[in-house]
């Protein structure tokens, strides 16, 4: 009879095991976002489904596993960790199909199917080690309870080491899909080692087997799947500049035919400018760039989203206005100085909006609100707490220039109704107005502040005076939300919003460019 008890150091050897399939776990789940993010943006119903497939795959994994360890009499790990290592080398390649595949769901289905499509086979997979770890470490039933406690908090623990290392060390320097083909590659080293512990501790000679022919498909099919992710254009663009960043994944596009010039951050476009001379081509920046001239007392002024970098260049070569920009992105950062000439002439800052606003002393007599990524608004910038944080930033007589892109009228209109109704809080005084006159779906400017502004300030010529009146718009605040750190569905009420954004860089760019 065949002794099932465990050596210590077979436990030490179980306990690694555990934790390498925790530490992949979250690896996967983090990764997940940016593989779908550039298609459906950054937002919360990404992360929501992330985090959904992610129980429903371990719990799936918790039952399946616990009754194969019952009935596989100790032996099949090895297996099970190749399998996951399989479906995990081919989440790269399959992503690019499965995006397209889902697109007619919409927002919401597309990204919960597209999470589950991709990450649930290599996830509930690695949801089954855990039950076959207990039955392998527990000889009698008095240790059951000490086993799988220890158990689980090693793997809670790989979990913890995992998050922290990709977070922290490999995402900012390497590449999403290949950080996926490594952990496929090494979850094979593992299985093909746990298979030799099974022949030798069990007697079972063939465990090694399928585990090594699973691990040598795999190593065949990594030069497809590394090249999956990088799909050539058709030829109507051509990408100078890609970086994959913590925030998003960071594009300079060319479009030589139009004299364009391009930056993306995933399912955003953050920057436009001519290839011949680099002026600007967002025409909501014109209206920002009308500012000082209705109030020539301008002197300083902050960007909070530098972007392209565009808007502090206008003020600084127009109006010599000292401008200090507040970009999250280094690589966004990187991009508008190598590619569109950015050279700040302030303090440039790269740091997270909420936290580096808290360190900024006033006073500016101009603050340019334009934080606008993946597809979605970071919702925290636009609540009442954000909007008195820079009340206190401004001078006296100081404006915020807020951008904000959503629907004028009808589904979607409660979005720019909120906001409105937000900046009503804290400003008293606000004019709005929009990018193109005329289209629903636009980029709406508000300029707001503590005193009344003169937008019949004789600054103004008459040709600027006449551009600006056409763009004016009035906006029905009735059926707003105030958007507070407490309460503030702001991403729920701009789904229509991010979907027809999504759509129009679809058929502007092409599947190739949004698809990785």
């Amino acid at each position: 009879m065949t002794d099932n008890s465990i050596s210590s150091h077979s436990k030490i050897w179980l306990y690694l095991i555990v934790f390498l399939t925790g530490a992949s776990v979250m690896v996967i789940e983090l990764l997940g976002t940016r593989l779908i993010a550039p298609f459906y943006g950054a937002s919360l119903y990404v992360w929501s489904s992330l985090i959904s497939v992610t129980m429903i795959a371990l719990a799936i994994g918790y039952f399946v596993g616990g009754r194969w360890a019952d009935r596989a009499h100790r032996t099949g790990l090895s297996l099970i960790i190749a399998l996951a290592a399989i479906f995990t080398l081919l989440i790269p390649w399959a992503a690019r199909p499965v995006l397209l595949a889902t697109d007619p769901l919409g927002l919401r289905g597309g990204a919960f199917t597209s999470a589950l499509v991709l990450f649930f086979p290599s996830l509930t997979l690695l949801g089954m080690v855990g039950p076959f770890a207990i039955k392998l470490a527990t000889s009698q039933l008095d240790g059951v309870g000490s086993s799988s406690g220890t158990i689980y908090a090693v793997s809670t623990l790989g979990s913890v080491i995992g998050t922290l290392l990709l977070g922290f060390f490999l995402f900012p320097w390497v590449g999403s899909r290949q950080i996926l083909v490594s952990l496929g590659l090494l979850l094979f080293v593992l299985a093909v080692a746990v298979a030799v512990f099974e022949q030798k501790r069990f007697g079972k000679t063939i465990a090694v087997l399928p585990c090594t022919i699973l691990a040598l498909v795999g190593l065949c099919l990594v030069p497809k799947i590394v090249g999956a992710g990088h799909v050539p254009p058709d030829g109507r663009f051509s990408v100078l500049s890609e970086r994959e960043s913590l925030y998003g994944y960071v594009r300079v596009i060319e479009q030589s035919s139009r004299d364009l010039r391009f930056l993306t951050s995933d399912a955003s476009m953050i920057g436009a400018a001519n290839i011949s001379d680099g002026v600007n081509r967002l025409t909501y920046q014109d209206i920002v760039a009308l500012i000082p001239a209705i109030k020539p007392t301008i002197k300083k002024a902050l960007l909070i989203g530098q972007g392209a970098g565009h808007m502090a260049m206008t003020l600084r070569d127009k109006y010599g206005i000292v401008t200090d920009t507040l970009e999250i992105d280094p690589a966004v950062a990187q991009a508008a100085t190598d590619y569109f000439g950015f050279k700040p002439n302030g303090k440039a800052i790269v740091g997270d909006a909420r936290y580096e606003i808290r360190h900024l002393t006033g006073s500016y007599d101009l603050i340019i609100h334009d934080c606008f990524t993946g597809g979605s608004e970071p919702s925290h910038l636009l609540t009442v707490e954000t909007l008195q944080q820079l009340k206190g930033l401004l001078a006296p007589q100081g404006i915020v220039a807020l951008n904000f892109v959503a629907f004028g009228r009808g589904e979607g209109q409660q979005a720019l109704a909120s906001v409105s109704k937000t900046v009503a809080q804290v400003f008293p005084n606000q004019s709005l107005f929009v990018s193109e006159p005329g289209e629903d779906f636009n980029d709406y400017i508000f300029l707001a502040s503590s005193k009344p502004i003169d937008m019949a300030s004789p600054s103004l010529n008459a040709e600027q005076a006449d551009w600006l009146n056409k763009r004016k718009f009035t906006v029905d605040a009735g059926n707003g939300i105030i958007l507070t750190d407490n309460l503030n569905p702001l991403e729920h009420l701009q789904t229509r919003k991010s979907e027809h954004y999504r759509h129009v860089l679809v058929d502007w760019f092409g599947n190739d460019l949004l698809v990785r």
